[in-house]
């Protein structure tokens, strides 16, 4: 299938503001773009590019005083197939794990794994090895937490998601990567794009989405506490150890963000 999307900010700044901005489509789906993505200002402004240790694509940028408006359109083809279940895929003792992965073991920003080590071996000591321990992680956050746009708030931690039941899919993806990490379960961050291709009405008003993904089986795999189902048409744009490490846009000055529009629609009769 093909799957258009895009999005558009307007940011309001009383000065001239420095922004790093992150809201590329990750380069692992580079072959799998029609029409790329590209940063676009109004009122047009220099633009320059760099990785930053993620690998993730970044923009830097420094918006003039008044109204900035960034967008962005890309057409991406996709397999349309959910994302994979592999119940066979086992866990690596951590002697084991590539040394690229282990610091997706260690506590972050937003993932107390020293708050949270002793709740999650109560919770999920019993559940047996690899992804089975996962999906356990997976359905009690899902059932745990109550979804709510009203609830987001930029500051709550794992442990306090644990603690509230209540938050947005940021809320549901550091808890579940929390309790990983202190299952010895290497878990990082992700958020792209994510619409309701294949998922029945009502649909809720689009949003950037944010799911993980752990080391199992010598290759990583999807997993998404909040939906809690195998979803069509997740596009990447960033990985890190939390939210932290993959903001849409750090600021370094006073700004408003005025509207933000994310869409993501699949073509039909392609």
């Amino acid at each position: 299938m093909q799957i258009r999307l895009g999005y558009e900010l307007l940011y309001d700044c009383p000065q001239p503001t420095p922004m790093i901005l992150m809201l590329s489509i990750h380069h692992s789906r580079a072959p799998d773009l029609i029409v790329p993505d590209q940063l676009i200002t109004r009122p047009s402004i220099p633009v320059s590019t760099y990785r930053d240790g993620f690998g993730n694509g970044c923009s830097r940028i420094v918006a003039p005083p008044g109204r900035l408006q960034l967008s962005s359109t890309a057409i991406v083809r996709d397999s349309g197939l959910p994302d994979p279940v592999v119940p066979t895929a086992m866990q690596h003792a951590v002697e084991t794990l590539p040394e690229e992965t282990l610091v997706f073991l260690l506590g972050s920003r937003y993932c107390e794994t020293d708050r949270l080590s002793q709740i999650a071996w109560d919770l999920f000591g019993h559940v047996p090895l690899g992804w089975a321990r996962v999906q356990a992680v997976c359905d009690f956050v899902h059932r745990h937490i109550t979804f709510g746009y009203e609830h987001a708030r930029a500051t709550r931690t794992a442990y306090e998601a644990l603690l509230e039941r209540v938050g947005v899919c940021r809320d549901y993806t550091h808890l579940a990567i929390a309790f990983c990490r202190c299952l010895n379960i290497p878990a990082r961050y992700c958020t792209g794009y994510l619409g309701d291709i294949g998922v029945p009405p009502p649909h809720e008003p689009m949003d950037f989405s944010a799911w993980f993904e752990v080391f199992l089986g010598h290759r990583w795999y999807t997993f998404d506490a909040r939906n809690n189902t195998p979803r069509i048409g997740r596009v990447l744009m960033a990985r890190g150890r939390d939210a932290a490490d993959v903001a849409i846009s750090n600021t370094f000055g006073p700004n408003t963000l005025v509207s933000f529009r994310v869409f993501t629609d699949e073509i039909i009769g392609v």
